[in-house]
């Protein structure tokens, strides 16, 4: 079994919004395009950032289960991450 050391993997918390939702007209857009959830689309979005943010998303429905799983299998294209991007 191979040891995994803590100082190997640095992992970022980065609650999606905390008690105030992500908004955003770019987000809105990029989602309507590919027909998923602004939230979804926010996940893969900071998915695609960084293999180290380990993202917090609020879940308090099955609902919102649903979404935060979607995002982890949305495909962004170069336009929509360029227009992410802008958000911030």
């Amino acid at each position: 079994m191979s040891e995994i050391r803590s100082s190997s993997v640095a992992y970022v918390p980065f609650p999606l919004g905390g008690f105030t939702p992500l908004q955003s007209s770019a987000l809105s857009a990029v989602a309507a395009r590919l027909d998923a959830a602004p939230m979804s689309v926010a996940l893969a979005w900071l998915l695609h950032r960084s293999p180290n943010i380990l993202l917090i998303p609020g879940t308090s429905s099955v609902a919102h289960l649903r979404e935060n799983a979607a995002g982890a299998g949305l495909t962004l294209s170069a336009e929509d991450l360029a227009e992410l991007d802008a958000i911030g």
